[in-house]
């Protein structure tokens, strides 16, 4: 299996850690606002990447961080004159419930940053310890980015002309802005009531000094510290998408590596941007979507969220895609197919068992195929096109009626695996005759039989009360079958 690694930019072989073993941490949203679906999508993405994992036989530990501490979620609770806690619990849970409803699931653990404050205190004070973090004249503790020897090589920066003894206490920077960054940030007046008092030994040349500081933490250490808490100094895959790389993801890496002196992250896999008409989507360009929105828009589509999760992943995770409505529409109208290829295969009566050989070599080869993509950087179109193929195959030998019941059982189990990890397939279509009453199963092989004996106005009152029960009546090639309407 090969995964391509932002840290050399180049696929590598997937070893892990401790094989089978795979610790895999993705960084959550700032929540301070709903989600638009660039961060949904990144979202799905990396469920999808942790079910082919689980698909290919990995024992995957999945950790995310929910940041609720940063310039940006202090700024809006104190306009909107809420407590941190509420203001930022009440975005959480909208993002929560987003994930639900499009059917990814959720890490094994999730943390708000708030919970973090003394993984946090311990990590700065052992940069502290070891000289790696400084307390500066402005009262905040900064981290002296000359310390760290690899510091720059996953954002490929250039640092020989970074400027000395410069600092930035914003959370989000731009490159050319390289320079020593917040640990533990100053209280400021605007800041409100969001501070934290803890206590820190500062060192000097010549003592060390212990100091309460009225402060906050900044935003790089969150990540570091949930992920040290729930996985340890090392993971083996770190996810996010692609404007994370510089700064906070550099810095991670900074911090990490200075506190366990080894490394923090074998692979680092990052999602490209998500696109409207030409430009990346983002909330201060105000060209944004929200699931809200595309819900209110198609409000009556029973496909719709599925429709939005196969539009986030039938693409390159690390190629940009662009939003559009139309390609939207059309991914429902393909899950209609789907949809009736599975009712159709669902219904289908098979009048004989075995396996054809060339049923056997067909269904082998869509195997092999499907695990080789998945095994290349997740390339997903490829595997949807395996599926595709497939679906079109077993179309037509439905239409052909030359199934076998074990042939029949075998196209189920390989749609089920496809399912296991792209999680898009209504699975109740399979179910369909289990939930039928028998009352209403006896009065369709009854109607079968009155077709038969050219009973036609048996078989047509045996229809109408199957639908006045409330059930569609349909005829195949095998005979009637029942569906709930």
């Amino acid at each position: 299996m090969k995964i391509y690694n932002t840290l050399y930019r180049r696929k590598e072989e997937f070893k892990p850690l401790r094989f089978p073993q795979v610790k895999l941490y993705q960084c959550g949203p700032t929540v301070y606002n709903n989600a638009h679906i660039w961060n949904l999508k990144t979202s799905v993405v990396e469920d999808v990447v942790v079910r082919a994992l689980k698909y290919l036989g990995y024992q995957v530990t999945t950790t995310m961080n929910i940041t609720d501490i940063d310039d940006k979620t202090i700024r809006d609770s104190v306009a909107a004159g809420e407590k941190l806690k509420d203001f930022t619990q009440k975005y959480t849970k909208v993002f929560l419930d987003d994930l639900d409803k499009l059917w990814v699931e959720l890490p094994e653990n999730i943390t708000p940053i708030s919970e973090l404050i003394p993984e946090m205190v311990r990590m700065i004070q052992t940069m502290l310890n070891r000289w790696y973090a400084y307390l500066a004249d402005d009262g905040s503790i900064y981290f002296d980015i000359k310390k760290s020897k690899r510091y720059g090589q996953l954002a490929n920066l250039d640092m020989s002309g970074m400027k000395e003894s410069v600092r930035i206490d914003n959370d989000e920077y731009d490159k050319e802005n390289a320079s020593d960054f917040v640990l533990w940030k100053a209280w400021k007046k605007e800041d409100g009531d969001n501070y934290w008092e803890e206590r820190f030994e500062i060192n000097s040349w010549s003592k060390k000094t212990e100091k309460i500081l009225k402060w906050r933490p900044g935003w790089h250490i969150e990540c570091s510290a949930c992920a040290m808490k729930h996985c340890g100094p090392q993971i083996d895959i770190h996810m996010g998408w692609e404007d994370l790389i510089f700064p906070h993801h550099q810095n991670e890496i900074a911090q990490s590596e200075a506190c366990s002196g080894k490394q923090f992250s074998k692979y680092w896999m990052h999602s490209w941007h998500l696109m409207v008409n030409g430009k990346k989507m983002s909330k201060s360009l105000w060209n944004f979507y929200t699931l809200r929105d595309i819900e209110e828009k198609y409000p009556n589509e029973p496909r719709l969220l599925r429709a939005v999760r196969m539009w986030f992943i039938n693409g390159l995770y690390r190629e940009q895609i662009n939003f559009s409505f139309s390609k939207l529409e059309q991914n429902i109208k393909t899950l209609e197919n789907i949809d009736e290829t599975c009712k159709r295969l669902a219904r289908y009566m098979a009048e004989f068992s075995g396996v054809r050989p060339e049923f056997r070599d067909y269904m082998q080869e869509i195997i092999q195929w499907y695990t080789y993509a998945l095994e290349d950087d997740f390339a997903f179109p490829e595997a949807f096109a395996v599926f595709f193929d497939f679906q079109k195959y077993i179309s037509a030998q439905i239409a052909e009626g030359i199934m076998t019941l074990d042939e029949q059982n075998a196209a189920v189990d390989m749609y089920m695996q496809f399912n296991q990890v792209f999680n898009l397939l209504d699975v109740s279509i399979f179910e369909w005759g289990e939930d039928i009453p028998e009352e209403i199963l006896h009065k369709a092989i009854a109607r079968d039989e009155a077709k038969i004996d050219k009973n036609y106005e048996l078989s047509d009152s045996l229809r109408d009360e199957i639908i006045l029960a409330g059930y569609k009546v349909i005829d195949t090639k095998q005979g009637t079958v029942v569906e709930k309407d």
